[in-house]
């Protein structure tokens, strides 16, 4: 009971490193742990977000001849849930209910909301919506209203399933619970809005508009087609050295047509198209463009005999040196293979068995390093 106190006493101050070695000690000194300690340690890992470890314990515990409690599901599923290890999490789940331990009341234990929260980021990780809107009515029912990680979940669950009218009823009902949204909840929305068809944008740019007007409304602006607004936003991310925000943003850019074929494949020729975006834009598309690259190297697929890079010749009005300029010494940085096609100014052109090699020769420097 003094570890088990001990245990208690770290883990209450956020001292999670001190749980484990008053665990550790413990053994070593040829203590055995009871279900006390095994369930205040399961508890810990589930707040420190340690599922691995809270796993590790689980199976000591067993392994010890221990049966779980209902205390000992709830740290599991509050760690596994937290983590969003969904096939874990499930799994303690179905044994629960297996056992027949409602989650209403189970063995004279009320759950708290973080309960229901867990099993309900989960489903909608999973896709699976009607479940979903089960546990949030079992939620309800149990006496607890949704919170804003809830309604976070039930936006990406809706969203994921192309549900854009129970999007906007799940919105309204922010104001109803008098919540507020944040970061990660208007995050989620805009994440929505990558995943919608133009046609039906209105009533999801309305909500992003409440959700966080300032940010509303250069998704407007975007909507609305003002490229040189993506343009400069991710010239912003870039000289910022935010670079995967510069991808998503590049991301939405190509989901709401923005951008139009930038990168066509055809059976001779994959190709990127540079000429209508900023240098910041055009260093982001180049980016993802050769992460696709790798991918497709890496899953076997047969490159075409030409790759090729479009940057346009000229004056550019994103950049007064214009991108061929930029890129021809970008390129050379990266020891990239592509070189100027002198009878076609501003496209950097190389062969499939050059790309090979430079992208096989860049992935065994990332393994070495």
């Amino acid at each position: 009971m003094t570890f088990a106190t001990l245990i208690r006493i770290y883990g209450a101050a956020g001292n999670f490193d001190g749980c484990l070695n008053v665990y550790e000690e413990m053994k070593a000194l040829g203590v055995k742990p009871n279900m006390t300690v095994y369930n205040r340690l399961l508890d810990a890992m589930g707040r420190a977000r340690r599922p691995s470890q809270a796993k590790n314990i689980y199976a000591e515990m067993l392994g010890n001849g221990f049966q779980p409690s209902w205390s000992t599901y709830a740290s599991l599923f509050r760690a596994y849930g937290r983590a969003r290890y969904s096939e874990d999490a499930l799994k303690i789940y179905k044994e629960v209910k297996d056992k027949g331990l409602e989650l209403s009341v189970a063995s004279g234990c009320q759950p708290e909301s973080w309960t229901y929260s867990s099993l309900i980021t989960i489903y909608s990780c999973s896709g699976k919506v009607s479940e979903v809107e089960s546990t949030l009515n079992e939620m309800m029912e149990a006496g607890f209203d949704p919170n804003i990680f809830v309604l976070t979940s039930l936006i990406q669950c809706y969203g994921k399933a192309g549900w854009r009218d129970d999007v906007v009823r799940t919105f309204d009902r922010l104001s109803d619970l008098r919540l507020s949204a944040d970061e990660q909840f208007t995050g989620c929305l805009l994440n929505v809005l990558t995943q919608t068809a133009k046609e039906n944008l209105h009533k999801l740019t309305i909500c992003r508009e409440r959700a966080n007007p300032k940010l509303g409304y250069v998704v407007k602006l975007l909507v609305d087609e003002k490229k040189a607004y993506c343009n400069c936003l991710s010239d912003i991310c870039v000289n910022l050295n935010q670079l995967e925000r510069a991808c998503e943003l590049l991301d939405v850019g190509l989901t709401l047509n923005i951008y139009k074929d930038i990168m066509p494949q055809n059976a001779t020729q994959w190709s990127l198209h540079l000429k209508s975006l900023s240098l910041g834009a055009a260093l982001t598309a180049l980016h993802i463009w050769m992460n696709d690259l790798n991918k497709a190297l890496e899953s076997g697929e047969e490159f075409p005999s030409l790759l090729g890079i479009n940057t346009g010749h000229g004056k550019h009005k994103y950049s007064e040196k214009g991108l061929a300029g930029v890129f021809e010494s970008h390129l050379k940085e990266l020891n990239a293979p592509f070189h100027e096609a002198p009878d076609h100014a501003g496209w950097f052109l190389t062969t499939k068995v050059a790309a090979t090699s430079w992208l096989e020769s860049r992935r065994a420097q990332v393994v070495a390093s």
